[in-house]
């Protein structure tokens, strides 16, 4: 790979992982407002936040989700939702923070854990058809595509330092 197409993918893998980040932090966030929050709470917080935009257009499609979403939100959705965002926040950001560091077992530990989100998000979607969970799952492949390619970069890069096997190429 010449230098231009690996800084390419260099950048490209540092903008994926810093949407990851950011994902993560508003998953933790998020899920430590839902431990918060009961779900009556949330339904009133949900109209709230739509009532100006469907009093303007009743038929918008974003609020009116949220609307119905936030209807159906039972207790046992919150703990699942909670628990889901909980943890699946706290690994983004622990393996985007290694990533960060180059470290280089983090590099296949993060792609196994983007691939086995992603399989979840389109089970998930097998039930409840979500644009946000195919913008979400395309996100993850993208991420694990660059993710493998800078891994492949950094350890091309060590084996001709002599970090891996002590022989310079």
């Amino acid at each position: 790979m010449d230098e231009k197409r690996r800084n390419l993918v260099h950048k490209g893998f540092e903008i994926g992982i810093l949407l990851k980040f950011i994902d993560g932090i508003f998953e933790v966030t998020g899920g430590m407002a839902l431990v918060w929050l009961s779900p009556q709470t949330l339904k009133g917080f949900v109209r709230a936040i739509t009532r100006h935009e469907l009093s303007e257009d009743p038929r918008d499609l974003v609020a009116n989700f949220l609307v119905r979403s936030a209807g159906h939100f039972s207790v046992s959705a919150k703990v699942f939702v909670s628990v889901y965002l909980l943890s699946h926040g706290i690994i983004k950001i622990a393996l985007v923070l290694s990533l960060w560091r180059r470290k280089l077992w983090s590099y296949p530990a993060a792609i196994v854990f983007f691939i086995l989100f992603i399989i979840y998000q389109v089970y998930r979607y097998t039930y409840h058809h979500s644009a946000w969970l195919v913008l979400l799952s395309i996100l993850d492949v993208i991420v694990v595509m660059l993710t493998w390619m800078e891994y492949g970069n950094l350890r091309r890069q060590a084996h001709y330092e002599g970090g891996i096997g002590g022989q310079k190429g």
